[in-house]
């Protein structure tokens, strides 16, 4: 019995009656497995040549001009992800590039760094809503296991350092720690522009406070000066998106947007549902609520979170918590007014979806490590008020307390494939070095899935890909798309004039084609390509017969082959056509 009392109060000890030790032992503990779950994720990351995180080939492909400046001269998607990477993020891996990183590697390593920020500032913001370390270490512990139980921190998008720069925000803010918030105001404009937005909504929403049944304004002056000089930083560091006048702009409009297969629920980029419940509440992109948001399923704990406050007699420790996580009420009231803004204007604040799904994660993180916390303190507080002849409440107390301690700690263990990184691996070394070989100002055309990893692997331009097909900014996506429909029109015409004019007009030097990409079956099977206006064309060109012009260059021209593609030399294409 003793034993379970002095565990009880080690567990559920408060900052004010440990000693520092106390609290750096549990964030250590932390820290630990952060680091242990990066460590297997980089297992993933080299564990072969040619590895990238999937989402990686779009955003740091590009980055290898940093290295090379020679590399992907006058390239359309290489300059259009340039054009839409944040300042901070394409400096980050400028700066790593000069100093001798190269962009793939930076990118398989930042992961390890992040999540070790953003478990620091988890840690440090839950102890600011309830002084319990051991709840800190939960929380950070639980937010660990979502960052790599989903593939946003290892994707090492602009999209992962919200993780480590907003927790860092709302950790200052919560602390009142002026500078450093608006230092991380700053990153947040910097490397995620969304979010300065929701940052913005956090600070206009603490100048109110609920006082004698009703809302008032606050008589905080610390909430003015944050306020003021918070909102006056974002304005400055969002000044820059706001004047932007790029080349690939503007987006589509709702109105242009339905009338696109890529949105309807079977395109690649599905955004409107017919389904109300899947348009505003769990749909990708468009829904407040994303599927991951009970990623691991111990989250759901969060949902008890008002019965323990109700019962809180049963639960003294809910006694500690303070005040400060209101902020966490804040932060949903901002998020969903900046859902229901970019659903208003459809695109032009991209997917309403992203600013609610990163809020909630962090919401639903803090509320269920106060909640277990407040279960394991309930159970000791219960066991210890009566004592039974044979001690069973505090045998109850026990098996509860390791119940909820192997759950934790030991979930990752029941998750098949943990950590989920999402790397994809290339698997034709020869035609990565095979490209990689020829000139640094070549232009690769290519329907064929292999594509997408040609300007990762080869660092190689091609005139597209299926991963380049981001379908927002009607200045890209337009010329995007003709290029794709004459790409296609090229490749299964009959008609070799038709197939000479599109290699000279882009200046197409490799044609790359599956070996089956020249039958009907394979058009019929690429979900893809039934999107774009060419592809009907060309299926009835098969129909009826009619031999593509490229199929008599395959033997004479072909440079490159393997068991899958087959690459051809474009001039020879050329000169084999016109006799």
């Amino acid at each position: 019995m003793v034993l379970i009392a002095r565990l009880h109060k080690f567990l559920t000890a408060t900052v004010d009656r440990k000693s520092r030790s106390h609290t750096i032992f549990w964030l250590t503990l932390s820290l630990t497995f952060a680091a242990l779950y990066a460590f297997l994720g980089l297992k993933q990351a080299f564990r072969a040549e040619y590895m990238v995180q999937d989402d990686a080939r779009q955003h740091v492909f590009w980055m290898m001009r940093f290295v090379d400046p020679e590399l992907f001269p006058n390239d359309f998607i290489a300059n259009y992800f340039q054009s839409v990477a944040p300042a901070g993020y394409s400096t980050l891996y400028k700066l790593a590039a000069t100093v001798g990183i190269h962009p793939l590697f930076f990118h398989k390593i930042l992961p390890l760094f992040l999540a070790l920020i953003s478990t620091y500032y988890c840690f440090g913001l839950c102890l600011e809503m309830l002084p319990v370390p051991m709840t800190g270490f939960i929380a950070s512990l639980l937010l660990n296991q979502h960052m790599w139980m989903t593939d946003d921190l290892a994707s090492t998008t602009p999209r992962a350092f919200i993780y480590p720069i907003f927790l860092g925000f709302l950790y200052y803010l919560s602390r009142s720690s002026l500078l450093p918030c608006l230092g991380a105001i700053a990153l947040i404009g910097l490397f995620y522009p969304p979010y300065a937005l929701v940052a913005a909504g956090i600070l206009v929403l603490r100048l109110l406070c609920w006082k004698n049944g009703g809302l008032r304004l606050s008589g905080d002056r610390t909430n003015y000066l944050f306020c003021t000089t918070g909102l006056g930083l974002i304005f400055l560091v969002m000044l820059p998106y706001a004047l932007d006048n790029s080349e690939f702009g503007p987006t589509y409009t709702a109105a242009e947007a339905k009338q696109m297969a890529e949105f309807v629920p079977s395109g690649r980029n599905a955004f409107f549902r017919p389904n109300p419940k899947d348009y505003w509440l769990t749909g990708r992109g468009s829904g407040m609520f994303p599927k991951s948001l009970f990623t691991p399923v111990t989250h759901c704990v969060g949902l008890l979170f008002p019965l323990l406050l109700f019962l809180r007699s049963a639960f003294p420790l809910a006694n500690q918590i303070q005040s400060k996580i209101w902020l966490l009420l804040q932060l949903f009231l901002a998020s969903s007014a900046m859902f229901f803004a970019a659903h208003a204007t459809i695109f032009k604040l991209y997917q309403p979806g992203r600013y609610t799904a990163y809020s909630l994660r962090f919401i639903v993180v803090l509320i269920t490590a106060i909640a277990l916390t407040l279960i394991i303190d309930g159970v000791g507080y219960w066991a210890s008020t009566t004592a039974t002849t044979f001690d069973i409440k505090n045998l109850v107390a026990l098996i509860t307390t390791a119940i909820i301690a192997i759950a934790v700690v030991f979930y990752p263990c029941l998750v098949e494939k943990f950590p989920t990184v999402g790397y994809v691996e290339g698997k034709m070394s020869g035609l990565y070095k095979f490209f990689e070989q020829q000139p640094k100002d070549i232009l690769i055309a290519s329907i064929a899935a292999e594509t997408d990893h040609l300007p990762t692997f080869s660092q190689r331009s091609v005139l597209v890909a299926k991963e380049y097909a981001v379908p927002y900014q009607k200045g890209y996506y337009s010329k995007y798309r003709q290029r794709l429909n004459d790409l296609i029109r090229a490749q299964y015409t009959s008609d070799g004039a038709v197939l000479q004019n599109f290699i000279n007009q882009y200046g197409i030097d490799f044609w790359m084609l599956d070996r089956h990409a020249l039958s009907l079956q394979y058009v019929k099977d690429d979900g893809w390509l039934n999107q774009f206006d060419s592809t009907p064309e060309a299926m009835l060109s098969i129909q009826q017969g009619k031999i593509p012009a490229l199929a008599s260059a395959i033997t004479s021209c072909t440079v490159f082959q393997n068991e899958v593609v087959v690459v051809l030399d474009a001039s020879c294409i050329v000169k084999l056509t016109r006799n």
